[in-house]
């Protein structure tokens, strides 16, 4: 029922067995390019990277870094129901390469790119005939799960249901703020709570599905990743104090509590009233207690503070969206307007490394310690025409940020006693990055867009190899094995 680059997205990574795992992440629908091949039908993505004016480089996902040729890959699903066996085959290829190598697959389900057949059809997400999600992703435990050990539902189902169906900055671009002059259609003061209630059921009964057929024959693990900001209040008052607990309850706790105590936050149900959906009997039955372990994005950190009634009623007056419903402003701005944090090149990524382990005390104090991994965390530099590639690879701020947010991920596990079993870097290589097109580089490989894509280590990549057997990886269960898995990996 979905289109090619929704049903796996890679978080490659090498396995102790013990405690931990490292790897890095991709995305089919921002490397694999080939969109016309193979059966491979259009996503809400490619339909909205190519409307004038979305991406700020004018740019689109239909080459990619064209992993789809320099690695063979490609699940394709039409929209309708019907299976490309093509598609499967080329995943059946890719997933039993990476075990040759040592390398053992995080597979994530959906990444954002709904088929636009299906968006056509009954708007999506929108829709209660979505849950033939589950037919989609049992699909994938039928092909794979002899192999595949560990599945994510959804990446970031906050960031769809805001981006996409809110302020409609993303696919599939709807909203209503400013009287539609930005999005042809949409309501963004109803659609982001339909959106993120139909994922929610659709990740239980797709582990409904894997956990009443699959687990016990194929002894593997599910879950769902979640992006979120770390929030720290703007000043010490408690209002402020108050309107940060209100950010982390309508970003983390807006998916994390049904899945963990069967019901949104109670601000949630407070502020938003009859527009918030409502679980029923069955839909706890179905929802709570659903995953093995919780992905976490993390990038950043922002401040939180109350925005006060009348700014509070004028911008619900003005905008009419699900945004201003927790009464809260959130910026990497203090006072004066000092930064939170050095800037990457992404203008919402400040580097605070601290967060990340402010954020897994607070899942471990208030979600009861669930397992956690690091699904996505990495920075980005600009993407310079004018800089000599051999200049692009000497990325010392990534190297910097990478050691600061795993050195206080480490503090978190040694000494608050946090149970995170992995940390995956965003990204491997450089890629198509959503509207940011490709102007951000994330990777830990150079890409050469002007050479036929050529790859380039940079030197994080060196500086990883020598941390796989440092100290830090020791203590977490990562050894000189892990670093002769991860090696082959980055190679490939």
């Amino acid at each position: 029922m979905f289109s090619a680059s929704n049903c796996l997205e890679k978080n490659h990574n090498s396995h102790n067995q013990h405690s931990f795992v490292l790897g890095t992440s991709i995305c089919p629908a921002r490397y694999e390019g080939a969109v016309k091949e193979d059966g491979r039908g259009p996503s809400i993505w490619d339909t909205f990277s190519h409307t004038f004016g979305k991406t700020i480089d004018f740019s689109n996902a239909d080459e990619a870094v064209d992993q789809y040729h320099l690695f063979h890959v490609h699940l394709c699903i039409d929209g309708t129901g019907k299976i490309n066996q093509a598609g499967v085959d080329h995943y059946n290829k890719l997933v039993n390469a990476l075990l040759a190598q040592g390398i053992e697959p995080y597979v994530t389900l959906y990444h954002w790119d709904l088929p636009q057949a299906l968006h056509d059809k009954y708007n999506g997400w929108l829709s209660p005939q979505i849950m033939t999600f589950a037919t989609f992703a049992e699909t994938c435990f039928e092909n794979y799960g002899d192999r595949v050990k560990h599945w994510i539902t959804f990446n970031e189902p906050h960031t769809i249901a805001i981006q996409g169906y809110d302020v409609g900055l993303q696919a599939p671009g709807r909203c209503s703020i400013f009287l539609n002059l930005f999005c042809h259609e949409g309501n963004s003061a109803t659609e982001p709570y339909i959106v993120a209630h139909n994922m929610l059921l659709s990740h239980g009964t797709a582990a409904d599905i894997y956990k009443k057929k699959y687990k016990a024959k194929q002894q593997g693990s599910l879950g769902i990743s979640l992006d979120v900001i770390w929030f720290e209040p703007a000043t010490n008052t408690t209002d402020d104090i108050e309107a940060t607990q209100r950010a982390q309850d309508f970003q983390l706790g807006w998916f994390i509590e049904p899945l963990i105590f069967g019901n949104y936050p109670i601000s949630m149900r407070n502020r938003v009233g009859e527009r918030l959906p409502n679980f029923t009997k069955n839909d706890v039955t179905l929802v709570k207690g659903s995953l093995d372990f919780v992905g976490i994005n993390h990038y950043t950190t922002f401040y939180a503070q109350s925005n006060g009634f009348l700014l509070r009623d004028l911008i619900g007056k003005v905008l009419n969206d699900s945004l201003a419903d927790s009464g809260t402003l959130t910026l990497p701005f203090g006072e004066n307007l000092k930064p939170i944090g050095d800037r990457a090149n992404s203008i919402w990524l400040y580097i605070v490394p601290r967060g990340m382990r402010s954020l897994m005390n607070y899942i471990r104090e208030k979600y009861g310690n669930p397992p956690i991994i690091i699904t996505e965390n990495g920075m980005d530099d600009p993407n310079n025409a004018l800089i000599p590639i051999k200049n692009a690879l000497q990325d010392e701020k990534r190297i910097k940020y990478h050691e600061a947010y795993l050195e206080s991920l480490l503090a978190s596990i040694k000494e608050d006693g946090c149970n995170v079993k992995g940390y995956f870097v965003w990204s491997l290589l450089d890629n198509w990055e959503w509207t940011a097109g490709y102007t951000s580089r994330f990777g830990l490989y150079f890409v050469d867009y002007k050479d036929k894509l050529k790859r380039y280590p940079k030197d994080s990549v060196r500086w990883f190899k020598k941390f796989l057997t440092s100290t830090w990886s020791e203590g977490t269960g990562a050894n000189e094995d892990l670093h002769r898995q991860t090696d082959t990996h980055t190679e490939l």
